[in-house]
């Protein structure tokens, strides 16, 4: 995502871009994707039950509420909300020019397949992951517009390196047995503010000082 693209604006005015909602709009946008890619080619077959990809929360991996899921199903876990590294301070530097404050966020999550059978969990998971590398960028209508992200704002869906045993640590504190998954960032989810903050008032400014002449 480029720094900086963003139209400049008056002091309060109000402005399209990213929103607190962006979060949510992209964790949508992730399960809207996945679900148009299992409905172009299921990964069970035509003649299979249709996959659909499910945005999930910590309860719902408790048995009684995965039970109330059909199968088969992906669900998409946003497990950790973390700001990006690499772009904070760029995008500090950003908002110290344009009065506003920029967060860029990478949102990182599990998907799991849910399935009746080890062949067809392993089907659905790799139908996936195909999708994502197919399309590694969402952007556009491929973006839920109740997020507002300006028409430049894109969001890189990549692999994330994580031990087999940090997400066995993960599925340790959920309320259900480890199963089969594969890590994700998304990134850069940036939170812009809605309004322009006013420069702040300069009482007094130093600009040097005469040298004394020597005795």
């Amino acid at each position: 995502m480029a720094i900086g693209n963003n139209p400049p604006a008056k002091v309060g005015e109000r402005i399209p871009v990213a929103n607190f909602a962006s979060i949510s709009a992209v964790g949508r946008s992730i399960e809207r994707f996945l679900s148009a890619s299992f409905s172009n080619d299921q990964p069970l077959g035509p003649v299979g039950p249709n996959t659909v990809a499910r945005l999930v929360r910590t309860e719902d991996f408790d048995p009684a509420n995965l039970g109330l899921l059909a199968r088969p199903f992906l669900s998409v876990f946003i497990y950790r909300v973390d700001f990006n590294k690499t772009t904070r301070a760029g995008w500090s530097a950003v908002g110290s020019l344009d009065g506003r404050s920029h967060l860029p966020l990478d949102l990182h999550f599990l998907v799991t397949a849910w399935a009746n059978d080890s062949e067809s969990e392993l089907r659905i998971l790799g139908r996936c992951m195909q999708a994502l590398e197919t399309t590694p960028i969402l952007s556009g209508p491929l973006l839920l517009s109740f997020g507002d992200f300006a028409p430049n704002e894109s969001v890189q869906l990549v692999l994330e390196e994580v031990s087999t045993e940090a997400v066995m640590r993960m599925f340790d504190s959920l309320p259900t047995d480890y199963k089969l998954s594969v890590p994700y960032i998304a990134r850069v989810v940036r939170l812009d503010s809605r309004t322009v903050s006013p420069s702040p008032t300069v009482l007094t400014v130093v600009s040097g000082t005469t040298p004394s002449a020597a005795p």
